[in-house]
């Protein structure tokens, strides 16, 4: 078999992968229950595996799945419900939800796996390349913010103390007018 031929047959295997179907579910996204649908959790840890076989996935996973193609979400009705629909819910579901999926679509399409920290009460947690949830510690919190948003210095140094409690680094994500991510590390230092 030819190079060439060799090429043909892993793009058409490809175009052939299975799309997960899942459906809008108030606050969350439900998917089918499939081994495709188990396997973007066990690949790079996308929601969480229910008692069904199901995956849960949160509001900016599924928008992100959406974007990637790897998933077709439907409403109650069984309609296919598009991105620009999805993302009109999403925003009425969560007002900072832009802001959140700008930091959220970025630290994924670097590599890391990203999740979210309310317990640590931060927007999300990140862990370092190759680490996977449960195996390690995250090493990062991340409170994604807009650049023409404001913080006072007890909200700076509460989000601060936060990260040092958890033994974790502080990361602000800034996002600006064109959607582009800054980011910041903050930590404690002794002088």
């Amino acid at each position: 078999m030819s190079k060439k031929q060799k090429e043909e047959n892993v793009e058409v295997a490809e175009e052939k992968k299975t799309i997960v179907k899942a459906v809008f579910s108030r606050e969350r996204v439900i998917t089918e229950n499939s081994d495709e649908a188990r396997e973007l959790y066990n690949q790079s840890r996308y929601g969480a595996i229910l008692d069904s076989g199901k995956v849960q996935l949160s509001l900016l996973e599924a928008f992100y799945l959406i974007e990637k193609g790897k998933i077709e979400v439907l409403d109650e009705r069984n309609k296919a419900v598009d991105q620009e629909k999805f993302l009109k819910k999403a925003k009425k579901t969560e007002p900072n939800f832009w802001i959140r999926y700008c930091v959220y679509k970025d630290i994924r399409n670097r590599g890391y796996i990203i999740k979210t920290a309310l317990k640590f009460g931060a927007d999300f947690r990140v862990y370092d390349r190759g680490v996977k949830p449960g195996e390690d510690h995250a090493k990062w919190i991340v409170y994604p913010v807009h650049e023409a948003s404001t913080l006072t210095w007890y909200e700076f140094a509460a989000k601060n103390r936060v990260a040092h409690s958890t033994k974790k680094r502080l990361l602000l994500g800034i996002v600006d007018e064109e959607n582009s991510v800054t980011y910041y590390e903050v930590r404690w230092v002794r002088p």
